[in-house]
């Protein structure tokens, strides 16, 4: 079950490297409050048998569990959330692949794009990137002055993501995001756990 905001205090996306079970469940024992299974290469075969694994070792760890991209997944293996990117599935089309039960978030990198996801129904945004990442050569950049507005303008939970380590979340911290999500930063670390449990006592301050 996801529990908003208080699940998405420190998000955690998987990357695509190895030995990524064993790193997760280290994240998990250093306090990351969610985790997002992002698999964007990978074939439906494969993502679905990952994502079974990770979400039994999400229910040991009782964390929720949420889904890239992939609805049909997120309904076959009843996911805690589904989380779209601007180039994916339509919200409308997700809804209904998943159901009226399971909450949707939306990356957006424009205040008109926060607005129309609230609209339609998002349960909380992800707002970035805010910083460059090595995790997403692709990725849009959104200005903090940007995340600034899209807080005034919406109401529902706001993750920010994108570059953000040890150097770039004090600058992300006054915005006072409800969560902030982490790839490298944790899972690239030679002791995820100890890289989750240091930003995790950083973001319960």
């Amino acid at each position: 079950m996801l529990h908003l905001p208080d699940n998405l205090r420190l998000y955690l996306v998987t990357d695509d490297r190895p030995q990524l079970l064993a790193r997760t469940e280290a994240a998990l024992r250093g306090g990351v409050t969610c985790v997002q299974l992002r698999m964007k290469h990978a074939s439906f075969e494969a993502f679905l048998e990952r994502a079974r694994e990770m979400k039994q070792l999400c229910q040991t760890y009782q964390v929720p569990f949420i889904i890239n991209d992939r609805a049909e997944i997120a309904k076959q293996i009843k996911a805690d959330g589904l989380h779209i990117g601007q180039k994916d599935l339509a919200y409308s089309a997700a809804r209904r692949i998943v159901g009226s039960h399971c909450p949707i978030g939306v990356s957006v990198h424009t205040v008109e794009q926060a607005i129309k996801a609230e609209k339609e129904g998002a349960a909380y945004l992800g707002v970035g990137s805010l910083f460059p990442t090595s995790s997403k050569s692709d990725a849009d950049f959104v200005s903090l002055d940007t995340l600034k507005q899209i807080k005034e303008k919406v109401s529902i939970p706001i993750v920010v993501i994108g570059g953000i380590n040890e150097k770039t979340l004090p600058s992300v911290m006054p915005y006072q995001p409800d969560g902030v999500a982490m790839i490298s930063a944790i899972l690239s670390s030679d002791d995820p756990e100890q890289a989750a449990r240091h930003f995790r006592q950083q973001l319960d301050r």
